[in-house]
Parts: C-alpha cells; sequence; structure tokens
C-alpha cells in the first residue's frame, strides 16, 4: 500500500508540474485537467486529504488564471 501511494503522490506531483510547466502553450487545458483528474481520484481513494485536494486544485487555477 505504501508503494503505492508513494506511487501515486509522485505522479501528483508530476502532473501539477507538467500543467504549470505548459501555462501559455496550447496543450495547456488538457495537462490542467488531468492533473485535477488525479488530484479528484488521490483523494477519492484517501491517498490525500481532500481539503489538500482542494487547494493544490485551487493554487494550479490561480497560477493558470493569473497568466490568462
Amino acid at each position: 500500500a505504501a508503494a503505492r501511494n508513494k506511487a501515486v503522490k509522485s505522479e501528483l506531483k508530476t502532473r501539477v508540474k507538467t500543467a504549470t510547466k505548459t501555462i501559455g502553450a496550447e496543450d495547456n487545458a488538457e495537462a490542467v485537467r488531468l492533473a485535477v483528474k488525479r488530484l479528484d481520484m488521490a483523494a477519492a481513494k484517501g491517498i490525500i486529504h481532500p481539503n489538500q485536494a482542494a487547494r493544490r486544485k485551487s493554487r494550479l487555477m490561480r497560477k493558470v488564471n493569473a497568466t490568462g
């Protein structure tokens, strides 16, 4: 279980990093969508706290919208 949780958390970091890196690019919307989806899934499975998922999504959206 610990290994799976670790894998999920590292994937979260990667997805969010990709989403922030592609800000301004045309594939950004897709990257953000995938990152949010993964955050929601991790929260649903109890790997991260629902509030943490919400906070991370909020921060990601703030970054995305700030440059829009």
